[in-house]
């Protein structure tokens, strides 16, 4: 069974794969097996809607079953953002370092942690060309926006996100821990499930 993975994101790539090292009835396709690979506009309102957009798209260019995930950081502070802007939130061409950059200081005002409240999201829908939408299901990480960058693992704003009853940063975390907690590794979880019995 191949699926492709609808992401030029390496850093969710390698999370995705991990996750799944045990699933030996699945081959992980990526933008490298193919000549093109295109870009899908993230115009949707919603991380779910963003997944079904990516997955489609992915699914038809490539003719077979795409998994796509839309996730981001919504922060209570600043109304729910960067939300679905959490990879572009200083333009289209942002770095994460830039994304982070601007999210703390608009927080530097906000000086205890417990006003600093936020969460990942991680919608992802997997797409079969001939079928349309077969799976689709969300995942959500509660915690908190640190005051500085800590650690060196994982990629976006892990470094500043302090999971709820955690004194570490995501990024100090190994792959295996994030797995269990993360926004993403709950959602993969339950696609695994759905894979196993598919």
């Amino acid at each position: 069974m191949q699926i492709v993975i609808a992401s030029k994101n390496t850093g969710k790539i390698r999370e995705i794969k991990s996750f799944y090292h045990d699933l030996p009835k699945v081959e992980w396709l990526t933008f490298k097996d193919f000549k093109k690979f295109p870009d899908v506009e993230e115009k949707g309102s919603s991380f779910l809607e963003n997944a079904r957009l990516k997955a489609r798209s992915i699914s038809f260019h490539t003719n077979r079953i795409t998994l796509a995930d839309d996730s981001g950081l919504e922060v209570d502070f600043l109304g729910g953002r960067p939300g679905v802007k959490s990879s572009r939130y200083t333009g289209v061409d942002a770095t994460d370092k830039q994304n982070r950059d601007k999210l703390l200081k608009e927080m530097e005002n906000v000086t205890k942690i417990s006003d600093r409240t936020a969460r990942f999201i991680c919608s992802i829908a997997l797409w079969d060309p001939g079928k349309g939408s077969i799976f689709e299901t969300r995942g959500v990480c509660e915690g908190f926006i640190g005051f500085e960058e800590k650690g060196t693992g994982g990629f976006g704003y892990d470094c500043i996100f302090i999971p709820t009853g955690y004194k570490k940063t995501m990024a100090q975390l190994t792959q295996k821990e994030k797995n269990n907690i993360s926004h993403r590794g709950k959602a993969l979880k339950a696609l695994y499930e759905f894979i196993v019995n598919f």
